[in-house]
This record gives C-alpha cells, sequence and structure tokens, in this order.
C-alpha cells in the first residue's frame, strides 16, 4: 500500500511541477490527434451528410461498411500505411516513416470512419421536413448538407469527439508509425507502455491522470454546450 501511495505521490508532484518532459509528451499526443481529427472532421463531416441525406441502392451496405472499419484494429490501419510508406513501399522516398506525419496519416484513416458513419446517423434521423424546405426554397445540395450540419450540430460535436477521443487514446498506430522517438514521436499513449514496461509506474501513472483530465474536460465541455443549446 505504501508503494502505491508513493508512487501517486510522485505522479501528482509530476504534474504540478509541469515537468518539461511531460509537456514535450502531451504537446505531441494534442498535435498530431488534433491535426488528424481536424482533417478526418473535413473529410468525414461532408461525406457523412451526404451519403446520410440522399436514398440510392446500396446504402445499408454503405452504413454496415462504414460500421465496420469503425472497429477495425489500430495495429491493422498500422501495417496498412507502413505497408505503403515504409522504404520498400511505393512511397518510402517520401521517410514519411517513424514522423509525426505518419502518425497523423493513420489517425486520420482511423478518426475518418468514426466521424462519417455518426454523420451519416445524424443525417438519416434528420427531420425530412427539412430537406423538403430547402428543396422548396432553391437551395442546391450544398447548401442543403450545410443547413442539416448546423441543425443537428450537437450530434456532429459529438461525432469530432468520438474522433478525437479515439485517435488520442490508441497506441497501435503511434507506436508503428513513429516509432515511439524520444522528443519527436513520443506521445502519452506510447510512454505509458514503455515506463511500464520499464516497472517505472510514477510517469505512467501521471500521462495516465491527463488523460483522464482530457476525457473529462471533453465530457465537461460537451455538457456545458447542450445546455447552453437549450436555453
Amino acid at each position: 500500500m505504501d508503494y502505491l501511495i508513493e508512487i501517486f505521490t510522485s505522479a501528482l508532484k509530476m504534474l504540478f511541477r509541469l515537468e518539461p518532459q511531460i509537456l514535450k509528451i502531451v504537446f505531441v499526443s494534442l498535435w498530431v490527434s488534433s491535426i488528424s481529427t481536424l482533417l478526418a472532421g473535413m473529410a468525414g463531416l461532408p461525406l457523412g451528410f451526404y451519403l446520410g441525406a440522399y436514398k440510392y441502392k446500396g446504402k445499408q451496405t454503405v452504413f454496415v461498411i462504414l460500421h465496420t472499419f469503425m472497429a477495425v484494429p489500430t495495429v491493422v490501419i498500422g501495417l496498412l500505411v507502413y505497408s505503403f510508406i515504409c522504404r520498400r513501399g511505393p512511397l518510402g522516398n517520401m521517410q514519411l516513416l517513424y514522423t509525426p506525419t505518419a502518425m497523423i496519416i493513420g489517425q486520420f484513416i482511423l478518426a475518418l470512419p468514426i466521424i462519417t458513419a455518426l454523420c451519416f446517423s445524424a443525417a438519416e434521423n434528420t427531420d425530412p421536413r427539412l430537406k423538403k424546405t430547402l428543396f422548396s426554397l432553391g437551395a442546391n445540395k450544398f447548401q442543403t448538407i450545410l443547413a442539416m450540419i448546423i441543425e443537428t450540430r450537437l450530434a456532429v460535436i459529438s461525432a469530432v469527439m468520438a474522433g478525437f477521443s479515439r485517435v488520442f487514446a490508441e497506441i497501435g498506430i503511434s507506436m508503428m508509425l513513429g516509432g515511439n522517438i524520444d522528443n519527436y514521436t513520443r506521445n502519452i499513449t506510447t510512454t505509458i507502455a514503455l515506463q511500464t514496461s520499464k516497472g517505472e509506474f510514477a510517469l505512467a501513472l501521471a500521462l495516465g491522470m491527463v488523460l483522464l483530465s482530457v476525457a473529462l474536460t471533453m465530457a465537461l465541455g460537451l455538457n456545458i454546450f447542450l445546455q447552453f443549446t437549450r436555453k
């Protein structure tokens, strides 16, 4: 019990001192995850609403495919991207392997089906009278989709947050494509895995607290936004 208290105390001290090592690791995680989520959101939001708003042959098949990709293990995505950007791969001459860019590519692929699938569902559940009204007013497809995104903004924010949460807490892609290089590609999850394997639990616990803090902050932010919109 004393050992656990000692580890917990050491972890809190690291956080309160804002040690440079922790700040660098957290920065890499936030930077890579934010950029990959932003790119996935820019692609997934319009794509999801376009696929969900209109009737076409094979729509349910698309729905099943999107939800299947949501469950793809991160190591599979890491392996897929690795095969393209490794030295012998078709993009090997770009020297992307073991860089933050490679991590962003992998996390983008991970977040894209999540955001797209959730926006697909939001578009399907939108009041059909909204689309009819917009068409009667002369709105084109782009304007219709934009109006639907604004109308279902809470679902949109939830979709983006779900994508960010998924990539922020993943480890397979970061380890395979980033290489866990100190002060370059080492993020929160890869550091936790490394420190735990070395038996050094204080830093791992401190970073685990950061993960929980980010999750709590996002949940509180969504709740505040929900309360604001209701008022």
